[in-house]
């Protein structure tokens, strides 16, 4: 990482700036509009319950985005009457902005149309932050902080310092941007960039598609950033507009991260920790008894064509079980009509309707004592696929599928050169 200071105003303020319509600098605190706050299943009941205690109206229920994602589909009565309540809730509200049953939070928000360059989108989900990607300034937020935008539709946010990830030359064959983020994951860690605004930029950028952006931007909060944000035209010209003067005590951008493209690798993070990563050549090959490609990082179109090169022709390993999950009914759609689920099928993968899935240990996929699992999903904490006592890795998708096949950790380039 460098240590030039940078006086050219980073995305983050820039977009803070149009909000409260002065220049804004990182480290002041500024109360902005909202312009739309998500919650889902999980903390979305509890906080309409305190919100209820208000006694007041929505301040806009047209910027109010519901999903039920995470109880896909009720495993247990409990789960029904949440996600009972949370449908209830819509209607007294007049939230019309649903994703009910139509996959997480995060893929769903996204196709909805609703976020803009330049917006401001909060939510009860440390992984609200993906809808940066669309320019956004996107971050989650807890149910205390919901029930006041809720209200008020404002909110009190510290502006971030930026450090700009510069994206040069092109990913070899094999090697996706979930690498490179496990790759950045190894060489700082989850809290070198705490509050900080990762800003994602340069020629490699065009070289990837929507999908790809999309990891990078759903993972920035693993690496502690408070927004992960990709520009564009119209955020362009909000850094021009409001970057015009030097800022105060020359903050703006304050660092930049390097990466070529071309030298990345194979990552695979190995348990407890998704910073404990490496090239995926330097893991054992553990067997693994489940794997898993889907959630709001790895279940969406572009994660399924690169597993479905490795998997065409072959057949999932007898001693693992392989679950599929596309992270929406759109993406799931679009499987179906260009034959991609049949590959799934074919090679004897589980193929689950849009959820949450197995991500976050809830249901669908809960591994038993002492199991190993490889998922294209976020985190591999202690227990967060539903037992303490299973242990999780993280890859790609390629390489989440080349386990499959093989029923150990293994790198997928291997699968790709015998084609």
């Amino acid at each position: 990482m460098t240590n030039e200071v940078d006086r050219e105003i980073g995305l983050a303020a820039a977009i803070l700036s149009e909000k409260v319509a002065r220049r804004v600098v990182p480290g002041e605190v500024v109360e902005c509009d909202v312009d739309i706050a998500l919650t889902h299943d999980v903390l979305g009941p509890p906080t309409f319950r305190e919100f209820a205690k208000l006694g007041v109206p929505v301040w806009n229920p047209d910027r109010v985005f519901l999903a039920i994602d995470h109880f896909v589909p009720a495993a247990n009565t409990a789960q029904a009457a949440n996600n009972a309540f949370l449908t209830e809730i819509a209607e007294r509200h007049g939230i019309v902005n649903r994703a009910f049953y139509d996959g997480p939070s995060h893929q769903t928000l996204l196709e909805s149309g609703l976020v803009q360059p330049g917006s401001v989108v909060v939510g009860t989900d440390s992984h609200t932050c993906t809808a940066g990607v669309l320019g956004s300034f996107a971050t989650g937020i807890g149910t205390t902080e919901m029930v006041s935008v809720l209200a008020l539709g404002r909110l009190w946010l510290k502006v971030p310092e930026s450090v700009r990830v510069r994206l040069q030359g092109r990913l070899p064959d094999g090697v996706y941007a979930k690498d490179v983020v496990l790759s950045l994951l190894a060489r700082f860690g989850t809290s070198e960039f705490t509050y900080r605004s990762l800003e994602f930029v340069g020629e490699g950028v065009e070289t990837m598609s929507l999908d790809e952006r999309t990891v990078f931007s759903n993972m920035a909060v693993e690496l502690g950033a408070k927004v992960g944000l990709f520009g564009g035209p119209e955020l362009d010209g909000l850094v021009r507009r409001w970057g015009a003067a030097p800022t105060e005590s020359g903050v703006g951008v304050i660092d930049q991260v390097d990466i070529d493209l071309s030298e990345q690798v194979p990552m695979c993070a190995l348990p407890h920790n998704p910073a404990n990563s490496k090239p995926i050549v330097q893991v054992e090959p553990v067997a693994v008894q489940q794997a898993f490609i889907g959630s709001c990082t790895g279940g969406r179109y572009d994660d399924f064509v690169q597993a479905a090169r490795i998997l065409n022709g072959r057949r999932v390993n007898d001693k693992t079980r392989f679950i599929v999950v596309p992270a929406s009914r759109r993406v799931y759609r679009r499987m179906l009509l260009d034959g991609l689920v049949n590959v799934f099928v074919d090679a004897g993968a589980i193929v689950q309707s849009p959820s949450c899935g197995p991500c976050a240990g809830l249901q669908n996929g809960v591994l038993g004592d002492g199991e190993v699992s490889i998922a294209a999903s976020n985190r591999n904490f202690q227990g967060r696929m539903g037992n303490p006592a299973a242990s999780v890795y993280l890859a790609s998708p390629a390489a989440v599928a080349a386990a499959a096949v093989a029923g150990r950790i293994v790198d997928p380039r291997e699968f790709l050169e015998t084609r």
